[in-house]
């Protein structure tokens, strides 16, 4: 720091005749510019025990103010424990809330850990479904699982947006656990005569075999369809047959009870039947915000999800709301 002129008065000024705006510099040089007291003194042509004195003064006069704030508990791991107890989960990882960040970026580490703890060996199969909570997820580190054979649960090949982009998902997830993607080339509702060809072609049955022995999936679970502005094309968001959707996951929507819902087109879905995901051991959910509270409480008393990855506030909301049940 360059040094300014030398403040005659400074040094010999008595307790609470320092000017304010001689108060107001070295008050910000020290705690707002991380300045020490001896470069204080030098930018302020003064001594060091003036500059302690100044800075006594600047917080008599309440220009500067400290606040020594009590460390809140981490509510976080107990608050999973809770919800896992209340709701039958298997495990329950309850991260920060996600507030005005990436919501991939927040949930990723404990998505890391629930992989983890699945104890995934080389050739195993592990599913990811499509979504914008799985694909921000998909963009951050993960945990090594070698060898892992890593498939999508529902086709999406002609979608237009990327949160639906299935393999491409599916490449991203296998890149950060170091696993072997297997692509699914199909749309995720084929017309009437390509249906039949496509469920039966060696490609397809090679992905969808792995539905059947799974050890592990990462299932975004998607708000109820009337209250979004992004929904994969097959979907039909005004459609009267989803009114009561509360959520959907692998793109078949559910209603409250967690009974699949059919609408036009549904019974040529290339996506795992719901009922198909109680097979998988660990089924880990993910899901933020409270739109979704009564889809992630439908998909984990109907079995869907086994083991659940979302935020604090959402976890409060869950909470709350099992235990008005």
């Amino acid at each position: 720091m360059s040094p300014t002129r030398r403040a005659p008065d400074a040094d010999r000024a008595a307790p609470g005749r320092f000017p304010p705006d001689l108060l107001y510099r070295a008050a910000r040089m020290y705690y707002l510019e991380d300045a020490n007291q001896a470069e204080v003194a030098e930018a302020l042509g003064t001594s060091r025990p003036t500059v302690s004195r100044l800075l006594a003064e600047a917080r008599a006069q309440g220009i500067v103010h400290i606040e020594v704030r009590e460390p809140q508990p981490d509510r976080t791991a107990e608050l999973g424990q809770q919800l896992g107890t209340q709701l039958g989960l298997t495990r329950c990882w309850v991260t920060p809330a996600v507030g005005e960040r990436r919501t991939g970026s927040v949930l990723a580490p404990a998505v890391g850990e629930a992989l983890s703890a699945a104890g995934l060996r080389s050739g195993d199969a592990l599913l990811v479904s499509s979504g914008a909570t799985v694909h921000g997820i998909a963009q951050h580190e993960l945990t090594a699982l070698p060898g892992v054979l890593v498939a999508p649960v529902v086709g999406g090949t002609d979608e237009p947006e990327e949160y639906y982009q299935t393999n491409e998902i599916t490449r991203q997830v296998a890149a950060r656990v170091g696993g072997v993607p297997q692509f699914l080339y199909a749309p995720a509702m084929p017309g009437a005569d390509l249906h039949p060809i496509l469920t039966s072609d060696p490609t397809t049955r090679r992905v969808t075999d792995l539905w059947s022995r799974a050890r592990a999936a990462v299932l975004g679970i998607g708000a109820p369809p009337s209250t979004r502005t992004s929904l994969p094309s097959v979907l039909p968001g005004g459609s009267s047959r989803l009114a009561t959707a509360v959520g959907d996951i692998c793109s078949r929507p559910y209603d409250e009870d967690g009974v699949p819902l059919e609408f036009p087109g549904s019974e040529r879905l290339i996506a795992m039947r719901l009922e198909d995901l109680r097979r998988i051991p660990a089924a880990i959910g993910v899901a933020v915000g409270a739109v979704k509270v009564a889809g992630i409480l439908a998909a984990v008393r109907a079995g869907y999800v086994t083991q659940l990855v979302t935020d604090e506030p959402t976890a409060s909301a869950l909470l709350a709301a099992a235990q008005r049940d």
